[in-house]
């Protein structure tokens, strides 16, 4: 998890897991793919450079570029090797396309990502299992899909359970059984004006004193 918003994010590697590398740190950073030919892909607002360095002129890019964070994503090792190493010596985070093993401690992994402010969820297999990260991303789309409208209704119980005073304990409880409240999942899923009913519920079906 980090956060390359106002960053620069150097690809090097114009194929289709350049483009969609690029796509991804877009979302927040600056970004420029340097590659001697790029694929028929959407590359987003990221800036291609057509140039075909080798491995002696990675270093070069990065000088020039600043980045935080350089993606090897060619399909040459000897050249995902030399921007690999380029980007450690400058002090930048690695991510390597071709990468499937053990990480070091600079290396950045990219997990298939679900979004749902304020909930983020992060599926990651190592690399060796790029399916079942997306299989997974999209069962938890399908199951959670309102995961934050949860978390924004969660939120604010706790803040009035504190500003109530109501026993740690007993707090403790009714979050833990309003999160797994199936019903109020579905009304939340519904898009249903007022939740706030169905939470009413699950709080007075609770065993001891009514919150």
């Amino acid at each position: 998890m980090h956060d390359f918003t106002d960053e620069t994010v150097l690809v090097v590697g114009g194929g289709p897991v350049g483009a969609r590398k690029a796509r991804r740190f877009g979302a927040e950073a600056r970004v420029v793919v340097v590659s001697p030919e790029f694929a028929d892909r959407e590359f987003g607002d990221a800036q291609r450079v057509r140039a075909a360095p080798d491995a002696d002129g990675i270093a070069a890019w990065i000088e020039r570029t600043d980045p935080a964070l350089v993606v090897a994503a060619t399909d040459d090792g000897d050249l995902n090797d030399a921007a690999a190493a380029a980007a450690r010596e400058a002090g930048a985070l690695v991510n390597r396309a071709d990468d499937h093993g053990e990480r070091a401690v600079d290396d950045v992994a990219v997990p298939a990502t679900v979004r749902n402010d304020p909930v983020t969820l992060a599926v990651a297999t190592g690399g060796r299992a790029p399916a079942l990260s997306k299989y997974l991303r999209e069962e938890f789309e399908a199951q959670f899909g309102s995961a934050g409208d949860m978390a924004t209704l969660v939120g604010d119980l706790r803040e009035d359970l504190q500003d109530r005073e109501v026993d740690p304990a007993r707090r403790r409880d009714i979050v833990r059984a309003v999160v797994r409240n199936r019903e109020l999942w579905k009304a939340l899923d519904r898009g249903e004006p007022k939740p706030e009913q169905v939470l009413a519920a699950v709080i007075e079906d609770l065993p001891g004193e009514t919150a």
